[in-house]
């Protein structure tokens, strides 16, 4: 009797124990579940997104727009909490030394060099973007901007939410007809000197400018090729040449530079300058309708170069404690209604990463038929023109060498 208590009692264990192994919460992973059963699980919890909050129009967006979609489509509550994606990074850090297998966070707004740490140091979820439906049927599942961020693989640990590509802007008053290439720039530079400079490359749009710059002296297609430190030192050799030349056309002849893309478009707005730059090839349009950058601002991009664009996502950390939720949430963030309430103006107005072929002609036409503004180039020669963004090592590799090779002399 005392032994057949004995086997009922270890299977009774066992099986407690097999059950727990697959609880998705309690192991850090991916609930392996079918779509059903992880909306069923979802419904009526609350998903905490933590994001960068620097930009009031994302924030309405997420506010205004995702949080009463996702409610009334999926009774989910999204709370969006500010915070810079760093701290997001350190906190999970913590989180991750205490052995905390329950946090705080359930989505997480990432890409880049932030990326690469958090998939390196082990703080998110795993794979997850085969089981988003609306990514695998509105998505080019099989496209380099989606495989790799900033060079590292991404292999399904995010899901893409948004593009932007690199544009210049200009004041289409001082400057009649916009560069096309490297040489025409240089050429405006030394006719108009002081009317042009860039932020400092320990800001990322500074950083951004100096990798065209990267891309212009070689033909290889770098975004594929990894960081190469020799070939880097080679071909960052001719970019601090150019720099150095023509820091006597700069702005204060290159004496000093704008700490902030935010500092540029002030030097923009009040004329010093005549050209602005950055990511997100829609930005200009909110800031001409507040007042900020003069009505008669156009972009253009450098034909020869190209324009560097990545791709943004959203993740799942490692503790998220409702991943199920996280999924639906996220799988709502790529839907096409999702998608073209972002395209439009009215709140963010940037790219998005979904694919027109595979939309029905409904969505399609909705779609072409934004308005975006006067000051965004078309979709045609953005796409044209577009180039994969380096490996995250340049990013720290160009701001250190500047200093020495440029800033310094």
């Amino acid at each position: 009797m005392r032994i057949g208590l004995t086997i009922v009692s270890v299977f009774f264990l066992l099986l407690v124990s097999a059950c727990g192994s697959t609880n998705a919460n309690d192991s850090g992973k991916i609930p392996d579940e079918e779509w059903g059963t992880i909306t069923s699980k979802a419904e009526g919890t609350k998903v905490n997104m933590f994001m960068w909050g620097g930009d009031d129009g994302i924030n309405r967006y997420i506010d205004e727009v995702m949080a009463p979609m996702i409610k009334e489509k999926n009774n989910i509550e999204l709370n969006r909490v500010p915070l810079d994606t760093p701290e997001i990074l350190q906190k999970l850090q913590t989180e991750k030394r205490a052995g905390k297998e329950k946090g705080t966070i359930d989505i997480i707004w990432v890409n880049g060099e932030n990326f690469k740490n958090a998939k390196e140091q082990d703080l998110l979820a795993g794979s997850f973007t085969d089981k988003l439906p609306n990514y695998n049927q509105y998505y080019d599942t099989d496209s380099d901007a989606f495989q790799y961020d900033f060079g590292t693989e991404t292999e399904g640990f995010e899901a893409p939410w948004g593009k932007v590509q690199f544009v210049f802007f200009y004041n289409s008053e001082k400057v009649k007809s916009p560069p096309a290439t490297l040489e025409d720039l240089k050429t405006l530079m030394k006719e108009n000197p002081g009317k042009f400079t860039y932020p400092n490359p320990s800001d990322f749009t500074g950083n951004a400018f100096l990798r065209h710059l990267l891309y212009a002296k070689t033909d290889s297609n770098l975004a594929r090729d990894g960081f190469d430190e020799e070939k880097s030192e080679e071909i960052g050799a001719e970019v601090w040449d150019e720099l150095n030349t023509l820091k006597p056309y700069l702005w204060r002849k290159g004496e000093t530079y704008p700490s902030t893309l935010t500092d540029l478009d002030k030097l923009y707005s009040q004329e010093e300058v005549w050209m602005t730059m950055g990511y997100n090839e829609a930005r200009a349009e909110h800031l001409i309708k507040d007042g900020v950058f003069p009505v008669s601002t156009k972009s253009f991009i450098l034909e020869d170069i190209g324009s560097i664009g990545n791709t943004h996502f959203l993740a799942i950390p490692f503790n998220s404690p409702n991943k199920e939720g996280a999924l639906v949430a996220i799988n709502e963030f790529l839907s096409p209604e999702a998608q073209y309430e972002k395209l439009k103006p009215d709140y963010w107005g940037e790219s998005s990463p979904i694919s027109y072929d595979k939309l029905d002609e409904e969505w399609r036409k909705k779609f072409m038929e934004i308005d975006r503004g006067e000051s965004v180039l078309e979709a045609s020669k953005l796409e044209e023109n577009f180039k994969g963004e380096l490996d995250a090592a340049y990013v720290e590799w160009l701001k250190e060498n500047w200093i020495r090779e440029v800033a310094s002399q």
